[in-house]
């Protein structure tokens, strides 16, 4: 189902100059977007708007829908229904050449028989434009990568983050109104991937775009993102800053996928509680449960305690290192899990 009408004035609205004057409020609106493959559903009617010069990460499982998502923004995949508008252009049926979106790919895809600084100027000169010109601007993208000084070198000389950061570059000449990248950052070291996404949000609050990122780790969602968008089978969860998404989690898939929290039955409601408002040993507390201790995690300044009720709740416990090395809890142990009500967040379904 084509929302044709829609189209035509979408793209009629466009033309109009004052309403191209007036500030934008959105980058991208998705509008009851669905992807079929025969019986299949990719992506279910899903809505969302994603506000001007936004950080906003896709986040969920494989095979949740956020990269087929992302290839129907770009136009790689054709729109089952619904509509997809760039700064209120609806693009649905537009060429992926006329969206005003460049995709990084995860792959990085550097012509390896480019210098770095032709790998960026590429798109420059498909488009006729004399090659110190192209050069020019090339050099300022490389600089805003802090990759000028390695312009001559080619991609097989490169390390994953230097070809990344090419790639980047490369993504970014075009000078896009949104910039899409998939999972750009899946192929990098721990060490190396912490850096490279900082400077992914320096890039794009330096230049003012939107950035739509996926990927399947809660971390890097919740460093970078204005917006967090939780799929699971096609569909959103929940869309919101990493603070709501974090502190108020919609559902239990929500509250258990991003982590940090114990999904608890309490009679006939279930709640969220922070693995980090959870006590041991204190009953002073409103809330407590017999629990066993089934696992120990040691994560610097803090040791997860894993825990499992009488009655199979699987549970967690944060406490401080010192805490835990003055008087440590061995598996078996069975200890008391308390916390407050003020800490539980009640969950639908």
């Amino acid at each position: 189902m084509r929302h044709d009408k829609k189209l035509a004035a979408e793209t009629d609205m466009s033309r109009d100059p004052k309403q191209s004057a007036r500030p934008r409020t959105n980058d991208v609106e998705l509008v009851a977007l669905t992807k079929h493959y025969g019986d299949s559903t990719a992506v279910d009617t899903i809505s969302l708007r994603i506000p001007a010069a936004s950080y906003c990460c896709l986040l969920g499982p494989s095979g949740c829908g956020k990269t087929t998502t992302l290839r129907m923004i770009a136009g790689h995949e054709i729109v089952s229904e619904g509509d997809i508008l760039i700064q209120d252009r609806n693009v649905t049926i537009a060429p992926a050449v006329s969206r005003g979106t460049s995709m990084m790919f995860q792959s990085y895809a550097l012509f390896p028989h480019l210098s770095v600084l032709d790998n960026v100027a590429f798109s420059l000169k498909l488009r006729g434009i004399s090659k110190t010109e192209r050069h020019r601007e090339a050099m300022e993208y490389l600089a805003l990568v802090q990759m000028e000084n390695l312009a001559d070198r080619m991609p097989a000389q490169l390390s994953g983050g230097q070809q990344q950061r090419v790639a980047l570059a490369r993504s970014l000449i075009t000078k896009p109104k949104v910039l899409l990248l998939d999972e750009p950052l899946s192929a990098l070291d721990p060490f190396l991937r912490i850096a490279m996404r900082a400077e992914l949000k320096r890039i794009q609050t330096e230049l003012g775009i939107s950035f739509v990122h996926v990927t399947h780790s809660q971390e890097e969602a919740m460093a970078l993102s204005d917006v967090i968008v939780v799929m699971n089978g096609g569909k959103i969860m929940q869309a919101g800053s990493a603070r709501d998404v974090f502190e108020k989690p919609t559902n239990a898939f929500v509250a258990r996928f991003i982590g940090g929290h114990n999904v608890i039955r309490i009679g006939d409601r279930t709640v969220a509680v922070r693995a980090d408002k959870c006590h041991i040993a204190n009953a002073s507390d409103d809330r407590h449960t017999m629990a066993e201790v089934v696992g120990r995690e040691y994560q610097g300044p803090t040791v997860r305690i894993n825990l499992m009720t009488a009655d199979k709740q699987p549970l967690s416990a944060l406490i401080p290192d010192g805490q835990f090395f003055a008087a440590p809890y061995a598996v078996g142990d069975r200890v008391t899990v308390s916390w407050s009500p003020d800490d539980e967040w009640s969950l639908q379904g």
